[in-house]
């Protein structure tokens, strides 16, 4: 049996996936999540195991930021003729239109701090290799089309660097969350990143100042490195790296 020592309780997860304790409860009546039960109807849960059995399903975090026609499934054509809406941004999920606001002040200077940082890293550990933010395109397939906050392409990979977009999966993705992102960004975009053997993603969120790295074992997201506040963080697979959290949210 693994260890205990990860598992966390219905409002840690609740906490976690932007969700009420209320849906993780009826999650859990209607075995929709996997779960442990300690005895005495105490229940617990392995973050990831939840996320994974999540992330393939649709995403319901706001009715008026999705598509009506909920029976089509977009396509990169149908995104590309979309009419431009200032103040909000889209993403194409496996078919499913997402509109959502413009990133506010505090999201937009994490990530620009982040990216400072990796670009000072990748610039002496991969010389070829880019990073980039958003807005850009990034496709795969021909249904999910997706805008992270921050990738990194590595020096091997520049055939997916296309004019207008990059098609096929970064070597990292970084998603910086807001309220009203973080859902999302925790199982569905999850789900779809994994799906596309995007090798490493990161989430960050700045309300809770935490980052948390997951990257692929056998197929599936393993959660690698993680801190809060003012912790450094080194990333195994990234000799050299040291993330330190507060000089993001300073």
């Amino acid at each position: 049996m693994a260890d205990n020592k990860d598992l966390i309780t219905a409002q840690n997860l609740a906490d976690s996936l932007n969700l009420s304790v209320e849906t993780i409860w009826r999650y859990t009546r209607e075995k929709k999540i996997p779960y442990v039960e300690l005895g005495n109807k105490q229940y617990r849960y392995r973050l990831l195991d939840v996320i994974n059995s999540l992330s393939s399903s649709t995403v319901q975090e706001n009715p008026a930021q999705y598509g009506t026609d909920t029976d089509k499934k977009l396509t990169y054509q149908d995104y590309l003729e979309l009419p431009e809406e200032p103040g909000y941004s889209f993403e194409l999920l496996e078919g499913v239109l997402i509109k959502e606001p413009s990133p506010n002040v505090i999201h937009q200077r994490v990530s620009r701090r982040l990216q400072r940082i990796l670009e000072d890293y990748f610039w002496q550990v991969d010389p070829k290799g880019e990073v980039f933010d958003a807005p850009l395109d990034v496709t795969f397939h021909d249904i999910t089309v997706v805008q992270p906050d921050l990738l990194y392409i590595a020096g091997e990979q520049s055939s997916i660097i296309k004019d207008t977009r990059i098609d096929g999966p970064p070597k990292l993705v970084v998603e910086v969350l807001s309220p009203s992102t973080s859902r999302k960004d925790r199982m569905k975009k999850l789900g779809i990143y994994q799906r596309a053997f995007v090798e490493h993603y990161w989430l960050v969120n700045p309300n809770d100042k935490t980052l948390e790295c997951f990257a692929l074992r056998d197929g599936t997201y393993s959660l690698v490195a993680c801190g809060m506040e003012e912790a450094i963080v080194e990333h195994p697979d990234f000799s050299g790296l040291a993330l330190k959290l507060q000089e993001l949210w300073k």
